[in-house]
């Protein structure tokens, strides 16, 4: 490569980091001052200023809690007495994860904490109106205002960039130190709490449904369940699918007599198609991360690059390994965009709407259609169907994952949205993060994995 050529990606890499950190700039100043006009749903009921708070709370969690998960799952090869002295609380959040089937746990009740922790993020800066000529802000113009604020575009970029992508970034090279710390270890026993809920449950039912028709049974890593154990998860699981079944009622039966928020050009029978497609995309993003987080630590062989594992999991091992694991933090930042683009969409076919003088679904109360119209039920859907169920998958089945020809073509396209550059101020964040905590990579603790294999032969 020519002096001349590493010049001109230096300047195009530039341009992106400058117009993404304006854009996101533009976006933050623009949800404060919707705050504090009170256009926000929770400013509106309380207090703008209790709303900034709250939401800078939430997303300084979301960074915790999608940084956690790669750190976690990546630090699965890697021996613990390795690190247990130079970083005890990250020894400590491993020590938990890795004891019999908690990683599994911990991984439903963390995509459960991101659900939650969105839905406040959007409460607190999402205008409560829909309309242009409802939005008001500081004499800008309408259009403006519904790029912008309407269409939610402001916190799409607000909660990608700083409240996930970053911090994906940052632990995709620095697991031991960004676990290294109490709020990790406390993110760690919430998510274990909200699975012990067993509002999720049923994805464990699937889990072990694909794996007996794959002719791979999940083992578990505990002691067979005792006679109590298995009533109180069965119970669960039980209630997790009433929860579903009730969530896919209310939704289709929505869909079909034309109460949900999907444009009405759309078909009924259209947005059914629609919405599975959507989440099997997203089922295949969700198990793609999981997946290539779960080999990175892997040796080359392992990973497939000596094409051991077929053409796939060699071009894809290829590919996200290069440069230092750089186009696997590039493959994040392109996921979470396609992720909420999918999002997007499913949101606008799900989210039931009744109009003035219009029955309720099921000729429910009114205060149980207030609920249903908050679409919770169709981010339970989303939740079991194609996220964690995918997610659960990729953990028992990582290679599976990493050799299939669709996720090697959502790598590609994921690598082509990250090229854009609009999402490139997440790395301007993850720069300034690591220079102000000065954080080290792994390898300065632990080696590689090369070094790792050979020092355990010697």
């Amino acid at each position: 490569m020519t002096a001349s050529t590493v010049k001109g990606n230096s300047i195009i890499r530039m341009i992106k980091y400058s117009y993404s950190s304006i854009l996101l700039v533009f976006s933050i100043v623009l949800i404060i001052g919707n705050m504090f006009h009170d256009q926000t749903r929770l400013a509106h009921q309380s207090h703008p200023a209790v709303a900034l708070l709250i939401m800078l709370f939430a997303i300084v969690w979301l960074t915790m809690v999608e940084g956690g998960q790669g750190a976690l799952v990546g630090l699965g090869p890697v021996d613990t007495d390795l690190y247990k002295d130079s970083h005890p609380m990250t020894f400590r959040c491993t020590n938990i994860i890795y004891k019999g089937d908690n990683l599994d746990r911990y991984l439903l009740g963390r995509q459960f904490m991101v659900i939650l922790i969105v839905f406040v993020v959007e409460l607190c800066g999402a205008t409560h109106a829909y309309g242009d000529d409802d939005v008001e802000l500081w004499g800008m113009p309408g259009w403006l205002i519904g790029i912008f604020l309407v269409s939610g575009v402001s916190m799409i970029l607000f909660t990608c960039m700083v409240g996930q992508l970053n911090s994906e970034i940052i632990s995709c090279h620095y697991m031991l130190d960004y676990l290294n710390n109490w709020f990790a270890l406390i993110t760690v026993w919430v998510a274990m709490a909200i699975e012990f809920s067993g509002i999720l449950h049923i994805c464990y039912i699937v889990q072990r449904s694909v794996g007996y028709m794959a002719g791979q049974p999940i083992v578990s890593k505990e002691p067979p369940k005792t006679l109590f154990q298995n009533i109180f998860f069965y119970g669960r699981c039980v209630m997790s699918l009433a929860l579903l079944c009730l969530s896919f009622a209310v939704t289709f039966v929505a869909i079909f007599e034309k109460k949900t928020t999907v444009w009405e050009s759309v078909p009924p029978a259209a947005s059914v198609v629609i919405f599975f497609v959507l989440m099997g995309c997203i089922g295949i993003l969700e198990g793609s991360q999981i997946a290539y987080f779960a080999v990175v630590k892997m040796q080359k062989s392992e990973q497939g690059q000596d094409g051991s594992m077929g053409y796939f999991a060699k071009k894809s091992a290829q590919i996200l390994f290069k440069n230092n694991n750089h186009n696997l933090a590039a493959f994040l930042l392109g996921r979470q965009l396609c992720l909420v683009s999918c999002m997007f969409f499913i949101a606008r076919i799900t989210a039931v709407k009744i109009e003035d003088g219009e029955p309720n679904i099921f000729g429910v109360p009114n205060w149980m259609q207030s609920i249903f119209s908050t679409g919770l039920l169709g981010a339970v859907i989303v939740a079991v169907v194609a996220s964690v169920s995918w997610r659960l998958l990729a953990s028992a089945f990582p290679i599976v994952f990493f050799k299939n020809p669709l996720a090697f073509v959502f790598l590609r396209f994921c690598l082509l949205l990250e090229m854009t550059g609009i999402l490139h101020g997440a790395w301007v964040i993850a720069f300034i993060i690591k220079k102000v905590t000065g954080v080290q990579r792994d390898e300065v603790y632990i080696g590689t994995a090369d070094e790792r294999a050979a020092k355990f032969k010697g």
